[in-house]
């Protein structure tokens, strides 16, 4: 029977968590991001819950039992075989419910839940000495929960295992609400437990009717993977269990634990669970870098490197590397990349007792030259390491930056073989392939045997569809012949399940479909993965591209238009990282931990809406909705690998539903910001009374929709430009020693900000340099956050016709505000006119934030240190967002590290959380502050009070005033200080 809202809200009444079931948009909007993972499928739930507990566990699946739905089990929803997709209840296991129970420090063992994230669990217990070994490359996102469903293994497999290795006990619920408790147990345990008059007890019974068949054993070990394969994860792990007491007398004590990891959630919901933890690892580490000619040639590397006794054996093919020239992240990681190998085997060590990790590496390096195998083998150490894994890690990301609806696809990119067998099954890939006329990139786990192989299909077509079956089912009959496993570490799902009793058997497919029943015989647990899949070629998430008949604002280049920006999205989630991890993407994600605050969530959202048949889709409630925590921080930019700009998404969906529906009045009164400052400072005295004085300021911020508990920017009577006119009198700029540039007074050094400006033009004076301010150049950052990009368009036509004529290389044109200069980079190249597109991007090239050019002067050694006193200074550094995702922040470390006694610790923060108006506004004051308190604000308070605070940003220093009443500074003015002299006065 179908449940009614009726029942729905019976549970609700009862239910500690969150559940969205009803009309509402908040539910609407949940069915729609829940509908996917990372992989190529999509199916709107029925509902979305999110339990706070195991008795709501134990709620909904009792609930689902009576009312015949599938319960879909997720953690960070990064599955690629689409095991968390799904019509029925999804039910999210994450934050709320992240504890850690208890260490055992001496038996090495960590009790805890199953929604932590991996990276954090690591961080949170390092001082112990302590970790957890499986590692997949989306470890700074992926739960515990989610790597024991999948037995998830990752970079270091060859040496830490999988997830069922270090999975010890659990404490889980069964389909009818069973409380059950994994252990290892005696021979005397597992009979008491065959006595058990409930669902455990018939567990037990039927596995061991099943199992204690020699007839079955034989089976199982003639038709499952070869042993020596470490990543097999194909159907239910029956091979672990055969080996163990009672049907193996020799065997390890029977535990269930090893059955339910990589199960999927199709047999019981762990709710608690614990791991054996490892000594943390030596940090005698280096990283080898193979250049090959050929991904065949490094499949021989792999084979030398495994027997030098590596602690990971990685590859990564030309195809990813190319997406990485250019990159806004990645391109600082290219630096041990020397001419264009067609791939790369990266090739860990450690140290131990007996050799250091270089000496291993250069006995590797003999073995490689000894057999002419690879062109360059570069060794990577210290922070040098992070380049090399940073690139890897980022491959499925990063391959979706291929343009044209041919993508990358997971298919056959989990099958995995016994290295040794590598070499030749990737040849007899290569020939599939080339049959079939199709590319793919290769990379990942060349060490255990498993390489990740991505072909680039065209799903939105007939053919692509078809292909994609074909591939799949060919590529079985290639696996049948190295006794390779279909699986190795992303699990069946719903994709590869139709293929088992091919590669398997018939029997063997049957023993699953036992399985399965005997654990749920109600078919509550994740139907419709592992067995009885529905079809590996239905239900795809990206159909047949629907052309959206509109003129845009932005030109997305090659991408044509806003949707094929957003399906760039792989699903990956690398936008779901902690603050413990660190990074800007994404600041809300950060602060509530919800889906529906992940770019993914917004990417997945723009995606169905633009691709329906909504006959005004920019306008459409759920997009308004789910866009409206986005900070238009920029940090998904650079960090996301696709480079989903969600803040350009945002600012054009925003114009697109003004055009649609009008813009609100608010909006433009925030939009025309410059203007109101441009009039404010002609009464500026009454203008800062009345932002000051407790009565007018609360009438005022009220009408702007601003928290009573913000302070609103001061404006300054005589703007910079004024100032400068007159101080150019006084001080000629034409004849310094070390040349001209222009400076930009944007709209709030101009009118908000004078003080910092002056100090700019006196530095760069006192320095050497002179100075030029072209007048009545506005960036339009105001009207950009707020999406009026009709007026951010005008704006960015006249100041690249005006900045054009004079603006070059030995001229460029420097700014102090990080967000106004830098969209001279970023949006204002992608809003001019087609005839005003080649000026914009030349321009683009001589833009740069006044760190960014003090750097490259002292670099020049045109800057010396003697310029600056010795006075002893403690600098903390926050970044702002738009110039970590677009100039990054090395420059600004290293000109206020430059005078002798300064020494610059930059905060790991991401967002501030003010980001222009955003912060100021009443509904977003409370995320505003829970983001600043992430990171930011302890960080600072728990400095000495002479600590230097440094901040470019001028939201970023009015988060940090108004949040903890500390003042900060800008680069510029913590220079201007340290000058050994003053000779310029004003």
């Amino acid at each position: 029977m179908a449940w009614s809202n009726r029942e729905f809200h019976t549970l609700s009444a009862h239910f500690e968590g969150k559940l969205y079931f009803d009309t509402s948009q908040s539910s609407q909007i949940a069915r729609k991001i829940y509908a996917t993972d990372a992989s190529v499928y999509q199916v709107q739930p029925q509902a979305v819950a999110i339990p706070s507990s195991s008795k709501d566990i134990k709620r909904l699946i009792q609930f689902a039992k009576n009312n015949k739905l599938g319960i879909i089990p997720r953690g960070a929803g990064t599955s690629l075989a689409g095991q968390v997709v799904g019509d029925g209840i999804v039910m999210e296991i994450s934050s709320a419910m992240s504890k850690i129970i208890s260490l055992n420090k001496k038996e090495k063992t960590i009790w805890l839940e199953p929604g932590i994230v991996r990276d954090d669990l690591n961080t949170s217990i390092k001082k112990t000495g302590l970790f957890f070994g499986p590692e997949t490359s989306t470890a700074n996102r992926a739960l515990i929960g989610g790597m024991v469903g999948n037995n998830s293994c990752g970079l270091h497999s060859i040496v830490w295992g999988s997830v069922r290795d270090h999975l010890l006990e659990t404490k889980a619920i069964l389909s009818d609400g069973t409380e059950i408790y994994t252990h290892p147990l005696s021979i005397e345990e597992f009979y008491k437990k065959t006595n058990l008059q409930n669902l455990e007890g018939k567990i037990y019974r039927e596995l061991h009717r099943i199992l204690n068949n020699p007839t079955v054993q034989d089976l199982i070990r003639s038709k499952f993977p070869k042993a020596s394969i470490k990543r097999r994860n194909t159907g239910y792990a029956l091979d672990a269990l055969i080996d163990m007491q009672p049907f193996n007398p020799q065997g390890k004590p029977f535990n269930l634990s090893s059955l339910i990891a990589g199960s999927e959630g199709t047999l019981a919901v762990v709710h608690t669970l614990k791991l054996q933890l490892l000594d943390i690892p030596s940090s005698d580490v280096c990283l080898v870098c193979v250049h090959c000619h050929s991904i065949q040639e490094s499949l021989q590397a792999n084979l030398l490197a495994l027997s030098s006794q590596p602690t990971a054996s990685e590859l990564v093919d030309d195809f990813i590397l190319s997406f990485t020239e250019g990159h806004p992240n990645f391109q600082k990681d290219r630096s041990f990349i020397q001419g264009k190998p067609a791939a790369i085997l990266m090739v860990e060590f450690r140290g131990d007792e007996a050799s250091s990790s270089e000496n291993k590496a250069h006995r590797f390096i003999e073995k490689l030259n000894a057999q002419s195998l690879g062109y360059a083998a570069p060794i990577l150490v210290g922070e040098e390491i992070a380049q090399g894994w940073d690139i890897r890690k980022a491959g499925l990301g990063l391959i979706r930056n291929i343009i044209g609806d041919k993508q990358a696809v997971n298919l056959i990119e989990d099958c995995a073989v016994d290295p040794e067998d590598l070499p030749n099954y990737v040849a007899d890939i290569q020939d599939l392939l080339a049959r079939h006329q199709v590319k793919a990139a290769y990379y990942a786990h060349a060490g255990a045997g498993e390489l990740h192989i991505e072909p680039f299909i065209d799903l939105k077509s007939k053919e692509g569809k078809k292909l994609f079956r074909d591939l799949l089912s060919e590529t079985v009959q290639i696996l049948k012949k190295y006794q390779g496993s279909l699986s190795g570490e992303h699990g069946d799902g719903r994709l590869r399940g139709e293929f088992i009793p091919e590669i398997m058997g018939a029997e063997v497919y049957e023993l699953f479909q036992e399985i399965k029943y005997v654990f749920d015989p109600s078919n509550v647990l994740n139907p419709g993965k592992i067995v009885n899949t529905p079809p590996m070629d239905e239900a795809f998430r990206i159909q047949e591209k629907k052309e959206l008949q509109r003129n845009y604002f932005f030109d997305y280049e090659s991408l044509k238009n806003p949707l094929t920006l957003a399906e760039k999205c792989s699903g990956s989630g690398d936008c779901k990282k902690t603050a413990v991890t660190g990074g800007t993407m994404c600041p809300s994600y950060m602060a509530t931990l919800q889906e529906k605050d992940s770019t993914r969530a917004r990417a997945n959202m723009l995606r169905q809406v633009l691709s329906s048949e909504t006959e005004k889709p920019f306008s459409e409630p759920q997009l308004k909705e789910i866009l409206d925590l986005c900070l238009s921080c920029k940090g998904c930019q650079t960090e996301c690998p696709s480079g989903v700009d969600i803040s350009k998404l945002k600012a054009e969906t925003l114009q697109q539903s003004y055009l649609e529906d009008g813009t609100p009045w608010r909006t433009q009164l925030i939009g025309h910001f410059p203007i109101i400052q441009k009039w404010a400072r002609k009464i500026s005295p009454l203008y800062n009374f009345a932002v000051e004085f407790p009565l007018t300021s609360v009438i005022i911020k009220s009408f702007m929709g601003f928290s009573w508990e913000r302070s609103i920017p001061k404006v300054s009577f005589r703007s910079l430009e004024d100032w400068f006119i007159t101080y150019k009198r006084k001080i000629s700029q034409e004849n310094m020693p070390l040349g001209m540039l222009y400076f930009f007074a944007d709209e709030f050094t101009n009118y908000n900000d004078v003080e910092i400006g002056k100090k700019a033009i006196l530095l760069l004076n006192e320095l050497g340099y002179g100075v030029e301010i072209p007048l009545g150049i506005v960036s339009g950052r105001s009207y950009l956050s707020k999406g009026m990009l009709i007026e951010a368009k005008k704006l960015a036509n006249q100041n690249v016709s005006i900045l054009k004529e004079f603006i070059r290389a030995d001229k460029p044109f420097i700014g102090v505000e990080p967000s106004a200069i830098l969209s001279f980079r970023d949006e204002i190249p992608l809003l001019v006119d087609p005839e005003l597109k080649s000026d914009a991007q030349e321009l683009k090239k001589h833009c740069l934030l006044i760190d960014e050019f003090l750097a490259q002067e002292i670099k020049a050694k045109r800057i010396q240190k003697s310029a600056f006193g010795t006075k002893s200074r403690k600098i903390v550094l926050h970044g702002h967002c738009h110039q970590k995702s677009i100039a990054g922040l090395s420059s600004t470390r290293q000109v206020l590290a430059f005078p002798e006694g300064h020494e610059v610790e930059l905060i790991p923060s991401g967002c501030c959380g003010m980001a222009g108006s955003f912060g100021y506004e009443k509904k977003h004051f409370k995320i505003s502050n829970q983001i600043a308190n992430l990171v930011l604000f302890p960080s600072i308070l728990s400095k000495p009070s002479s600590t230097v605070i440094a901040s470019n940003g001028t939201s970023c220093r009015h988060q940090i005033k108004d949040g903890i009443d500390k003042k900060s500074y800008h680069t510029v003015e913590i220079l201007y200080q340290s000058l050994a002299n003053h000779s310029i006065s004003i």
